[in-house]
């Protein structure tokens, strides 16, 4: 049985096509005189309402695991099979019906086959009409609409009765023949009109409603035959429309429930119902004519009722044709009011994207007149250099693209470019249009309201530079391309709102922005970050930007003459960073890590940014994060390194050098903690804790006979600090330990810039008993200038004295160990008396040891790492050594295993 696609195009199955070739097997042995030509017919009869049966019979009882659309599984709709089940028994009954009549006929006694026939026709007739009309997906139709397909039956019923009256035989017809042509023509009229409304919007049941027809016909025409003693071959030509009926019904059954989805294309065309009873009447009228000769009374009576319904639906057409156009005339004036009163301009191109028509807006939006646009390319009217990529654009959308937006800008007719943007719809499908419509607006005043808003989002308000935003949009923009990013800070902005007025500070920072402009190329981009701090985005490689970076240092290191002869210095740091290959913020935080490098080391200092600055600030921010409250965690810890006599080698006192034991971040040096503690104010809490716990271990030291020192160290800020005298007065008497076994160090290179300070309170703790020591001297004239300035009681000799050019021990006790607190408690710099390739060079050890015995001063030589070093310090006078050479740093438990080696030191 054929089945349906979704588009409705008949799908023949092995069934089907096994069954159409019996029957046309049966036709040839029929036509041949092989068997009786009625036997034919019920046999092919027979066969096709069995197959088409089986199928109905599949809708109206599915099998289990049957597939109920019958196609396997590829349904074009949502499947109706149980709404379909009572319209799908009636009509399979029907099928029946029509197959057991046209079978029994030849069975039945001659003179009782049209009446058979008749009766198999009435019933397959009632069971087809109730069938139609129970499948689903009928609408209700309007009043207009039932009077006109009436009419249209009714018109169409009576030119096919009149067709079928005048053409049979002049002869009186039996009465059941004219019973059948009188029913069947009005029968065939009703299917042929419902089939005709249905075949776009119900295609399934359009399918339906033919087959039926087509098997009343077939059955019909047999009758027909039968009742006027046709020859029997005749009754062969009734198999066709039997069989394709039975099928078709079956076929149209089957699509109702796999969805019944629409035909594509617009409503039935209306010729067909006025113009075929007028065209069949005629024909049949003439044929009676050529056949018979003129007509009957009754046969004119009839020909011209055909006449007043076709009136009646000429009368219909025209009022609905003046409804229409009303409909029409009104969408068209709504249309043209949209079109004309709306702010784009709709424009149709034809395939070759030349312009067909334009809206009547033109004139009012873009002066533009259809003399100006009609005819020509579209992109003759758009600006050359939009002009090729509209054009590629409309090309992809002719083939089959989805359709975009189109920006451009184009002429309009004052000969101004005005920038637009057009919505393309390719409407090529529609009949009615067969354009690509463009829909153009005016975006200019827009698109300058968004520079508008763009510039003022992107720029810094004051000096008119590109703003951080504007600056890391523009970093994405360049990241696969070569450059550098110039991060610049300058110094002393602060000190010029501070002390002349934000005012005066802006026109600085205006003048800044001026300079940077002028140095920086045409093509680079110069920002403002934040107050102080500026960049330029260069697309010059490594050497060029660095040669940039000189020449903005030089700009901005110019004095800043202001009104009133004010006269302003700044300095500059720069960080530079390569643009290729990152992030916009990898490249602004590299760039910064840079400036802050340069800053580190100095003014006016360009660096480039490398992996080794980044380590540094992950292992800065790790220190800033867990110092604080690193005292109250209790991870602060001493190390002790004796010092010992040279002469005898026995021990005389020892130095304090501190350790940070940090859970996270392993065992810290003074060399990276004391900076940290600077910058966060914590100084005070760890040089306290260095100086309280030095002097409770001397205290427990010092519980026998045996007397040593104890050497902390001071950063020159601790040491100048209001109460330092007197909390180390307290600390020393809470420990019941003697003044003058402490000994206060401090280093010599961070002497200079607070030197009266340090000399005061150094005579304050030598008033208080108290032992202080020069930490790190260099033996330089500025050096030994100041010695007789300083009251101090040791001298440590640093590297730069003793010429080994290599650093001794590392803050609080690095590799060589000789160190105190680093800055706070121990930022000595021990040197190291060094022999060998660092060997000291004895005339200049003499001298310092010779004035240290002069001014009454114990020389300490420390960093010794050798023992041909501690010989050549001995040699040279110096009574004390330090070093990994005479004793490691070590634990207070080691330390105090150590001196009980020595039960006779007593210094």
């Amino acid at each position: 049985m054929p089945d349906a696609y979704p588009s409705g195009v008949p799908r023949l199955r092995p069934a089907d096509l096994l069954v159409l070739a019996v029957v046309a097997l049966l036709l040839l042995a029929g036509l041949a005189g092989a068997g009786p030509p009625l036997a034919v017919v019920a046999l092919a009869g027979a066969a096709g309402s069995a197959l088409a049966g089986a199928r109905l019979s599949r809708l109206v009882v599915p099998a289990s695991g049957d597939d109920p659309a019958g196609d396997g599984g590829d349904r074009p709709g949502p499947w109706r099979g149980p709404r379909v089940r009572p319209a799908a028994g009636l009509l399979h009954a029907a099928v029946l019906t029509v197959g057991l009549t046209v079978a029994v006929l030849p069975l039945a006694a001659a003179g009782l086959r049209v009446a058979v026939g008749a009766a198999g026709l009435g019933l397959a007739a009632v069971l087809h009409t109730v069938g139609l009309l129970l499948l689903p997906g009928r609408t209700r139709l309007a009043a207009r609409a039932r009077v006109r397909h009436a009419t249209d039956i009714v018109s169409l019923g009576l030119s096919l009765h009149f067709a079928a009256w005048v053409l049979m035989p002049t002869e009186q017809a039996p009465l059941a023949a004219r019973i059948a042509v009188a029913s069947g023509g009005f029968g065939f009229a009703a299917v042929g009109v419902a089939a005709l409304a249905d075949w776009r919007r119900r295609p399934g049941t359009a399918a339906c409603l033919l087959g039926t027809g087509a098997a009343q016909f077939g059955l019909l025409a047999l009758i027909v035959l039968l009742a006027y003693g046709a020859p029997d071959r005749a009754a062969l030509a009734t198999v066709p429309p039997l069989v394709a009926g039975v099928l078709l019904t079956a076929a149209g059954v089957r699509r109702v429930a796999a969805g019944d989805p629409r035909r594509a294309g617009g409503p039935p065309p209306v010729w067909p119902r006025v113009s075929a009873p007028a065209g069949i009447a005629t024909v049949a009228a003439a044929g009676h004519l050529a056949a018979y000769g003129p007509f009957s009374t009754g046969m004119v009576l009839l020909g011209l009722s055909v006449i007043p319904p076709l009136v009646v639906r000429e009368l219909i057409s025209a009022a609905d044709n003046r409804r229409y156009a009303g409909r029409l005339a009104a969408q068209e004036a709504h249309f043209r009011a949209l079109v004309s009163g709306g702010n784009d301009l709709i424009l149709l191109l034809d395939d070759a994207l030349r312009v067909r028509w334009q809206s009547p807006a033109a004139a009012r939006l873009f002066a533009l007149t259809d003399a100006d646009v009609l005819g020509r390319h579209f992109a003759d009217l758009l600006h050359p250099d939009d002009a090729p990529q509209a054009a590629r654009l409309l090309d992809r959308v002719l083939a089959g693209d989805r359709p975009t937006l189109l920006p451009a800008r184009m002429r309009d007719g004052h000969g101004a470019w005005r920038e637009t943007e057009s919505t393309v719809s390719d409407q090529r499908g529609v009949p009615e249009v067969r354009a690509l419509v463009l829909h153009v607006r005016d975006v200019g005043e827009r698109r300058r309201l968004e520079r508008a808003v763009h510039q003022l989002a992107a720029t810094d308000q004051l000096t008119g530079l590109a703003n951080r935003q504007e600056l890391l949009r523009e970093l994405r923009a360049r990241r696969d391309r070569s450059g550098a990013l110039l991060v610049v800070d300058l110094h002393g902005l602060g000190v010029v709102n501070d002390g002349r007025g934000h005012a005066f500070g802006d026109t600085v920072v205006v003048e800044v922005a001026r300079r940077l402009r002028a140095v920086a190329g045409p093509e680079d981009l110069v920002a403002r970050l934040v107050g102080d701090e500026f960049a330029v985005l260069t697309d010059a490689g490594p050497v060029l930007a660095y040669g940039l970076g000189n020449r903005l240092l030089a700009a901005l290191a110019e004095p800043y003459r202001m009104a009133g002869d004010d006269e302003v210095r700044l300095q500059a740091n720069i960080g530079l960073a390569e643009v290729r290959g990152a992030g916009p913020d990898d490249v602004l935080r590299q760039a910064d890590l840079a400036r802050r490098r340069a800053a580190q080391l100095g003014r006016d200092r360009i660096e480039w940014y490398d992996a080794y600055l980044e380590e540094q600030l992950v292992r800065r921010l790790d220190l800033e994060r867990e110092l604080p409250g690193a005292v109250a965690r209790g991870e602060l810890d001493l190390v002790y390194q004796p010092v010992l006599g040279l002469a005898d080698r026995l021990p005389v006192g020892t130095e304090a050098l501190l350790r940070w034991r940090s859970p996270v971040l392993g065992t810290v040096l003074p060399a990276e903690l004391l900076p940290v503690a600077e910058d966060l104010d914590l100084i005070g809490e760890v040089g306290r804790w260095v100086l309280d716990r030095a002097c409770r271990q001397l205290a427990d030291w010092s519980a026998g006979d045996r007397r040593l020192w104890m050497s902390v160290n001071v950063t020159p800020g601790e040491l100048t600090a209001p109460d330092f005298l007197r909390r180390t007065a307290a600390v020393l008497a809470a420990h019941g330990v003697p003044a003058d076994r402490l000994v206060v160090e401090v280093a010599e290179p961070r002497v200079g810039p607070e030197l009266p300070a340090v000399v005061a309170r150094l005579a304050g703790l030598r008033s208080l008993g108290v032992r202080t020591a020069l930490d790190g001297f260099r033996a330089e004239h500025a050096s030994l200038a100041q010695l007789r300035r300083l009251p101090v009681d040791l001298l440590k000799l640093a590297p730069a004295a003793a010429s080994a050019h290599r650093p001794g021990g590392a803050g609080m006790g690095g590799a060589t160990g000789g160190t105190g607190m680093g800055g706070v408690a121990g930022a000595t710099c021990p040197a190291g008396v060094a022999g060998g390739t660092g060997a000291v060079r004895p005339p200049l050890t003499d001298v310092v040891v010779g004035l240290g015995q002069r001014l009454g001063l114990e020389v300490v030589a420390a960093a010794l790492e050798t023992p041909a070093q501690v010989d050549a310090a001995a040699r040279a006078g110096c009574r004390y050594g330090q070093g990994h050479a005479l004793a490691r740093p070590a634990t207070a438990e080691r330390v105090e295993a150590y001196l009980e080696e020595f039960p006779s030191a007593s210094r």
